[in-house]
């Protein structure tokens, strides 16, 4: 296998394909020029040809090219399943209401010759740059979708047949890892009972509120074989430090108040220790067993900096015991921060 190398931080790519806001070409280059500026080389970018129907990707590939980025300095993730298509109703079909301003839409494609053809679609879309890190995207949404057990079974075989693509492409040097990125950990140990990936990216699962015993098992073993463990959407969809979402559904103060009453305890010792709710929530995430690297978005030029700082900060042991004794994280876990 080659070396992957991952810094402590990923950027995430979604902004630069207008989800919920579009930004000017000038934005989405300044964020790529500051991403690029405040991290070890290769700079490493999640990106997808669903973020945007593929613009996320043909606007990476435009900021690095007129930034004379060497391919050498930065690695791309492109996660496949999803084919940029022609536009032929008032907004895109794929996910209606998320992506502004988009000129495409998107169709699913998870099998051998689909994947094949969302990886060649996102290299031409990334110009001179190609993807150096591959996987299926959101294998959970696409078995959920199934509308019986026969189907469901029909769709794990079309992933397991994208995965027999993707690792031709790594035999024959086009990709240096192949993993997989999902909501549900569960499926990824499904797949990685039957694949044998070099990255995982787990996503809405590992976070300070939320770390079930199971799943931290399940990255001690990965983190055996040697699988890197990528960690995103730390916040919980944003929940953690002050949306009204989480994990992208919005929260009813009455129905949800036991949300509601772990984030005002976890706020009110943020508070008491002086940390940052965002601090504790990457602190959290990116020390979990085997993770490498964790997965920030911004929007926001400015933000990028404090983002790659976010994941050099040391959090008091003490914080993280009161953390224990108010039942805030499970106790089995929090032998990791004492």
């Amino acid at each position: 296998m080659q070396e992957i190398n991952l810094p402590k931080v990923i950027f995430g790519t979604s902004g630069l394909g207008n989800l919920y806001v579009a930004l000017s070409e000038e934005v989405k280059r300044a964020i790529v020029a500051e991403s690029i500026k405040h991290s070890p080389k290769p700079a490493v970018f999640d990106s997808a040809g669903k973020y945007g129907a593929g613009l996320a990707l043909e606007s990476l590939g435009k900021a690095l090219a007129q930034l004379n980025v060497n391919p050498s300095n930065v690695l791309i993730s492109n996660k496949l399943g999803w084919l940029r298509t022609a536009l032929k109703t008032p907004e895109p079909t794929f996910e209606p209401g998320v992506w502004r301003d988009l000129k495409y839409d998107a169709v699913q494609r998870i099998s051998y010759e689909g994947i094949l053809e969302c990886y060649e679609q996102g290299n031409e879309l990334l110009g001179n740059y190609d993807a150096g890190l591959v996987s299926v995207h959101d294998p959970d949404e696409y078995l959920t979708a199934a509308k019986d057990e026969q189907e469901q079974t029909q769709r794990y075989q079309d992933i397991l047949e994208a995965y027999r693509a993707l690792y031709e492409l790594k035999r024959d040097g086009k990709v240096k890892g192949v993993g997989v990125g999902s909501k549900d950990w569960r499926i990824i140990k499904k797949i990685a009972h039957d694949v044998k990936l070099d990255w995982v990216m787990i996503a809405n699962s590992m976070t300070v509120h939320s770390h079930p015993p199971e799943l931290i098992e399940f990255m001690q073993e990965l983190e055996k074989q040697g699988t890197l463990i990528i960690n995103s959407a730390v916040f919980n969809g944003g929940f953690l430090t002050g949306s009204d979402y989480y994990n992208y559904r919005l929260t009813d103060p009455v129905k949800d108040k036991h949300l509601y009453h772990w984030r005002e305890l976890f706020r009110k010792l943020c508070t008491d220790h002086q940390i940052k709710p965002a601090d504790a929530c990457v602190a959290f995430g990116l020390n979990g067993p085997g993770v490498k690297s964790i997965a920030l978005n911004t929007t926001n030029p400015d933000r990028v900096s404090q983002n790659v700082a976010l994941a050099h900060l040391k959090i008091p042991a003490q914080f993280w015991k009161e953390m224990k004794e108010y039942g805030l994280i499970e106790k089995s876990y929090a032998s990791y921060y004492l």
